[in-house]
């Protein structure tokens, strides 16, 4: 107990420390939201892949479908390195910083707002994240929950409330620098922390062949998953797989907080580089947690049922790890609290900046904002999102209202199915129209609310709030288009307008263009 209190004590003190370092060095809405926008690339690198991935992952997603795909989820992780990862900085990382620095946009929605030449499109966008972002935030807590009952024995929300004061303290005091810092020394932790566990599993099962052999014996609960399944390589149910493939890297593209990290970013050097660490950090993070969760079953203890006999995803990583060293549990708490809080707080700055930024202002304060008041505002507005989306976690918890991959799903459905779509044709393509993206966010948050509610009436294959997520971005693509062909087209002058930003003449060496001449 002495050697994980330590861990945690040392880990707090180093996030706190890096937070109040920075505390001055936002006086300014872009220094505290977006780090000036020169933020380097092994930062972004790390605040991207840690804001990706958290006790969501680690505990909730690693514990379902290792559960449920056995070995193959590890295709999940490799899905969120090449498609979450790679393809997003290639595809997104350059047009994002460009295009936003030229609108002047420093948030998703104030992007569609300038970008679609809409008010409303901003307001409505500010109201989607801010609502969609609060069950993704339980599920974090939630996540944490499990290993601190599991390695302390302490009270739920005793986690909460110091999960809750460490990133209020840190993120309210540093701002976007201090959160990119303290998310380097989080992915850090992140990936010892994940190769250690795995060696420790592997090594209680005879090594990976062991494991292997042991996993290809197990037999699921349904007669359709024989022996074997679970070691094979697309496991039981390949359809589902690819499901949960595609919401957990797809999805990425559309989530706010994931993309606002390509706004900050200081050069074309620095998109290279971050490109690069991105994608192996996400092969190391996220294959290393599904790959652990794929031999769950190997350890199959009372802990991981409920009172009723039904397996409870969320408990299976927690057990697993249950039976080892203390030291290792240790790192295990740090490396998952880590994840956690980076997470956390870059969700409650998405949050506080967007609804400052994007909704308050211009609806409800019309005069022209004072930089000190909007840092004010932000600030305040981080400690009471923090406050009231632990308020929920709690109630949630107490509740039993549902498992945390499903939150995650509400969440990124809702969010990526809103706002993949038009974020990305209006990066590209000068046809999207305003009317478009307005259906795109209508229909995605409607279908996402419809499946919390009425779940059952859903045919089977999207009953799920994964596989729905999924449904709602790739409808996205045709909806953004289908409708633009058909209504108004956007004024010339204000696209062109948005678009010249990509045929600024820059000069660059010789190694990376050929001279006309």
């Amino acid at each position: 107990m002495a050697v994980k209190i330590a861990m945690l004590a040392v880990f707090f003190a180093i996030t706190i420390g890096v937070g109040l370092y920075f505390r001055k060095r936002n006086d300014t809405v872009s220094g505290f939201v977006l780090g000036g926008r020169a933020v380097g690339p092994w930062l972004t690198a790390f605040a991207y892949g840690t804001s990706y991935f958290s006790a969501v992952v680690f505990v909730g997603y690693a514990g379902q479908f290792g559960w449920r795909f056995g070995i193959s989820a590890f295709w999940i992780g490799l899905g969120n390195a090449f498609i979450g990862s790679l393809l997003a900085w290639v595809v997104l990382a350059r047009r994002t910083r460009v295009m936003t620095r030229h609108l002047g946009s420093a948030t998703m929605p104030s992007f569609f707002g300038r970008r679609y030449d809409s008010n409303g499109l901003k307001t409505g966008a500010s109201v989607i994240t801010f609502i969609f972002l609060v069950p993704y935030t339980a599920s974090l807590y939630n996540g944490l929950s499990r290993l601190f009952s599991m390695a302390f024995n302490i009270d739920f929300t005793v986690c909460i409330a110091a999960m809750a004061i460490l990133t209020a303290v840190y993120v309210i005091a540093g701002g976007y620098t201090a959160t990119a810092v303290n998310d380097f020394i989080q992915g850090v932790i992140m990936l010892v922390g994940i190769a250690a566990v795995i060696g420790a599993v592997l090594r209680a099962n005879g090594g990976f062949g062991g494991s292997l052999a042991a996993l290809a014996s197990v037999s699921g609960e349904a007669e359709s998953s024989p022996p074997g399944v679970f070691a094979s390589m697309f496991g039981p149910d390949p359809l589902s797989l690819l499901g949960v493939v595609l919401l957990t890297s797809v999805g990425t593209w559309g989530l706010p907080q994931m993309v606002q990290k390509f706004y900050s970013i200081r050069s074309e050097r620095n998109i290279s580089t971050g490109t690069v660490v991105s994608t192996v950090f996400a092969i190391v993070i996220s294959g290393g947690c599904y790959f652990l969760g794929g031999f769950g079953r190997l350890f199959d203890s009372p802990a991981m049922y409920s009172d009723t006999g039904a397996i409870v995803y969320d408990a299976v990583v927690p057990a697993m790890l249950s039976g080892f060293r203390p030291l290792l549990i240790g790192v295990v708490i740090v490396l998952v609290f880590a994840a956690s809080i980076s997470t956390l707080s870059s969700l409650v700055m998405t949050s506080a900046s967007t609804f400052t930024l994007d909704f308050l202002h211009g609806n409800f304060i019309r005069k022209k904002p004072d930089e000190k008041k909007q840092l004010a505002v932000i600030r305040a507005l981080i400690a009471g999102f923090i406050v009231v989306s632990a308020a929920i976690a709690v109630a949630q918890y107490k509740g039993g209202v549902s498992f945390i991959a499903q939150l995650m799903g509400v969440s990124w459905g809702a969010l990526a199915g809103a706002f993949l779509a038009p974020f990305l044709y209006g990066l590209y393509w000068k046809g999207a129209t305003r009317a478009a993206v307005w259906c795109n966010f209508i229909f995605a948050s409607a279908f996402m609310i419809l499946n919390i509610l009425f779940r059952n009436s859903f045919p089977p294959i999207l009953s799920s709030p994964i596989n729905a997520g999924a449904f709602t971005m790739l409808a996205g693509m045709i909806i953004v288009p289908l409708v633009s062909s058909i209504t108004p087209k956007p004024r010339k002058k204000h696209v062109d307008k948005c678009f010249e930003c990509y045929d600024e003449p820059v000069a660059v060496k010789a190694s990376k263009s050929l001279s006309p001449r």
